[in-house]
């Protein structure tokens, strides 16, 4: 009636979260939850709004990161007790619905293993993500809109909240550029295994032969810098501001004034848009914001090939290279090329399911640091 080997996934779990309660140390968080929650009821909390405001992101980390685990412990309980029920009574129907939690408890704690390694002092910022099509006109600017609708599925379904910052339509179909931010805890964390060329090769719908083709776009992610989170300072001299009217698919962020902002950094060749605030000083502050973002992401890249250029080291996916690749014929298949992660679902991938390619490189990249 007990199958052995879920029997020893429930052992396993157990043990598990045992040991993760003592390298938590549960008591101290709590102990900051109570301290958090104090400072917070006190009558002059709201007097200085931005510091509110980050008090409140550093509470609600440490309780997610509580909640969590008290939620898989009490399944893990749940569960155990169920298994001496199914024991003593020999209950079948007890005994799948008993299999299937055990199963389901295994994944959950996987996942939250995987958000406890995102020890990098920037993978809990938002995240900002550009799509850019590669050459190829119209294809290439529709395999952007797949990708585009792939990354907000997936920030929709794991709860983050996604603001379109820029975005300029193809001529046909398809986007030539979208920027948007993906809001949440540790967004960022995830979606830097997201950077780099995405390849696809499909029947082309806007080819009348009926042809195979392969369409290349590019994916560019940075952590959302607060101001006061980094030391890069910006010259008015340097910068280079235009307006003008916004505009995107469907009649979205359309404004019948020019408050869309595009500012382009001098020295670097950056060039930053926003178009999804009602005025232009909004979507101006929005834009200098991102332009710190990318500047402070590129000051962290030079760093990092100064090291290896030390260490005589070199990166193993060099940018411009394809990183992912679609496949939709002449047969069905996602491949990762950094970890060789894949899977033959492509719907379920179109559609969001890109956590498998994701925990597969974060772990990829824990092994290389250890």
């Amino acid at each position: 009636m007990i199958d052995p080997e879920i029997r020893h996934l429930l052992r396993e779990a157990a043990q598990k979260l045992e040991a993760l309660r003592g390298s938590l140390d549960l008591d101290l968080k709590l102990e900051q939850i109570a301290d958090y929650e104090q400072k917070m009821s006190a009558p002059d909390f709201w007097d200085d709004n931005e510091r509110a405001q980050k008090m409140i992101g550093e509470l609600n980390a440490i309780k997610s990161v509580v909640d969590r685990y008290q939620k898989l412990q009490s399944d893990c309980d749940d569960l155990l007790l169920m298994q001496e029920l199914i024991e003593e009574e020999g209950d079948a129907g007890l005994a799948e619905d008993w299999s299937q939690g055990v199963n389901k408890l295994a994944s959950d704690l996987d996942q939250f293993e995987l958000t406890l390694l995102l020890s990098s002092p920037y993978d809990k910022y938002s995240a900002i993500l550009e799509l850019h099509p590669g050459a190829g006109g119209t294809e290439s600017q529709d395999w952007a809109s797949m990708l585009y609708r792939m990354y907000t599925r997936w920030a929709e379904d794991r709860g983050f909240k996604v603001e379109v910052a820029d975005y300029l339509p193809g001529d046909e179909a398809g986007i030539k550029s979208v920027t948007i931010i993906v809001h949440g805890y540790n967004a960022y964390g995830y979606l830097k295994a997201e950077k780099g060329v995405h390849r696809l090769v499909r029947i082309s719908p806007f080819d009348a032969s009926g042809r195979r083709h392969t369409s290349f776009a590019s994916c560019d992610v940075v952590p959302e810098i607060e101001d006061d989170d980094s030391e890069i300072e910006i010259r008015s001299e340097d910068l280079k501001v235009d307006t003008y009217r916004a505009g995107g698919a469907g009649g979205q962020h359309v404004n019948k004034t020019e408050s869309a902002v595009r500012i382009t950094h001098i020295p670097s060749g950056i060039i930053v848009a926003c178009q999804s605030e009602r005025s232009q000083i909004s979507n101006r502050d929005r834009a200098m914001k991102m332009l710190r973002s990318k500047l402070f992401e590129r000051r962290l890249e030079e760093q990092q090939k100064e090291i290896a250029a030390i260490r005589g080291e070199q990166s193993d996916i060099a940018w411009g290279s394809q990183i992912r690749s679609y496949v939709f014929h002449p047969y069905s298949m996602v491949k990762d090329h950094r970890t060789g992660e894949e899977t033959g679902n492509v719907g379920a991938v179109m559609d969001g399911d890109i956590d498998p390619f994701i925990n597969a490189y974060l772990r990829s990249q824990i092994r290389k640091s250890e």
